[in-house]
């Protein structure tokens, strides 16, 4: 699937580095930066849900082991 990426000047520069330094294309630079920052909001989504259940399930509990 073709996709267009508009980039300016300093973008452009960094993207040309970390594809040198990585020895990728520039296109999978952008490729993997997608797909990490997605993995990564996936994950906080999760996190953040189990902690709010375990918050519903234990908040009476860990309530009162901070008042003793």
């Amino acid at each position: 699937m073709a996709f267009t990426l508009r980039t300016d000047a300093e973008l452009d520069a960094a993207l040309a580095e970390l594809a040198q330094s990585q020895g990728l294309s520039k296109q999978e630079v952008v490729r993997r930066a997608v797909l990490d920052m997605h993995a990564r909001s996936e994950h906080k989504s999760r996190v953040a849900a189990a902690s709010a259940s375990s918050r519903d399930r234990w908040g009476d509990v860990l309530d009162r082991l901070g008042s003793v």
